[in-house]
């Protein structure tokens, strides 16, 4: 199963109820954080987890609302004495922007591997999870995250005992492994079924809608998109900004065709997005507007 949380909801300045847009997800006892905005780690703290488990933290990409409280989250990782490696995720130039912002935060308990992203798209493991990165259209250079849990066959002894696999290899064969044993070559689909469906969770702020948006949102459990206005008189000024209206927003969950979709990083100037969503439902109905310190737990599919 996979933890997610959106830790806040705001896009361009945080306000004293909706925080900076970032969110976190937990598996198998690491976190990984996505953007770092100001105040990040006050939501955290109320949500009530724990920053020490973060192991990667991944950029979209480097405007101020997304990047600002990073300094202070690494020094409070540092008081929470971490010490294993911090793995930082962004666009080109990545490097040189972190350490920039450590001027401040410059002594850590910890060291910092940094992994720059130049192409369209590019898939990375990490945390147990597969990651794939994907170019969506800001007005700077700006990515889209998928974060994917793999979930493998049902094991069958009945397919062990006809390919005659040793029951001392079940165990090691049902982990994905291949054994080589006396000279012969054991592979996971001698014991398994086909792959079951796994989990999927998709994360965009900042662009415009794009098929690359659409193509890694497809079949996700839960996608999280940027609907920066909900009024549809700002249609145009969304254009100009290089954002997404509410409306726009709902038609790529509907053409990914996702199991349900939150909107985030709300126009400073929305103070509330409902009154907009009864428009949205007529477009897709499985979205709803996010709220700060929003969570679920997202577990496989009963079979």
């Amino acid at each position: 199963m996979i933890d997610v949380c959106l830790l806040g909801t705001g896009g361009m300045m945080p306000l004293p109820n909706r925080a900076l847009t970032a969110m976190m997800l937990r598996y198998n006892g690491s976190s990984i954080l996505v953007d770092c905005g100001e105040g990040t780690q006050v939501s955290i703290r109320q949500l009530g987890w724990s920053v020490k488990p973060v192991d990667v933290i991944c950029f979209t990409h480097f405007h101020a609302d997304h990047i600002s409280g990073l300094p202070g989250f690494l020094l409070t990782l540092g008081n929470a004495e971490k010490h294993t490696p911090l793995t930082i995720v962004g666009p080109k130039r990545l490097e040189k922007v972190v350490n920039a912002l450590r001027m401040i935060a410059p002594e850590l308990p910890f060291p910092i591997q940094f992994i720059e992203l130049n192409g369209e798209e590019e898939e990375l493991s990490l945390c147990g999870l597969t990651v794939t990165a994907f170019r969506v259209q800001h007005g700077v250079i700006c990515y889209g995250y998928s974060f994917s849990l793999e979930r493998a066959g049902r094991f069958y002894v009945e397919m062990a005992r006809e390919n005659d696999v040793p029951m001392k290899l079940w165990s090691r064969l049902q982990k994905g492994e291949t054994v080589e044993e006396d000279g012969r070559i054991y592979t996971p689909d001698m014991v398994l079924g086909e792959a079951r469906k796994g989990l999927k969770v998709t994360y965009c702020t900042d662009s415009r809608p794009v098929p690359s948006i659409t193509k890694n949102a497809r079949g996700s459990d839960l996608f999280i998109c940027e609907g920066m206005y909900g009024d549809a008189e700002l249609a145009q000024k969304a254009k100009d900004k290089k954002h997404m209206t509410f409306y726009e927003a709902a038609k790529i969950g509907r053409d990914a065709d996702v199991k349900q979709m939150w909107l985030t990083h709300y126009s400073p100037s929305m103070v509330r997005p409902e009154p907009y969503m009864k428009e949205v439902y007529k477009i897709f109905d499985r979205v709803e507007p996010g709220r700060d310190r929003q969570e679920i737990t997202l577990k496989f599919e009963e079979e």
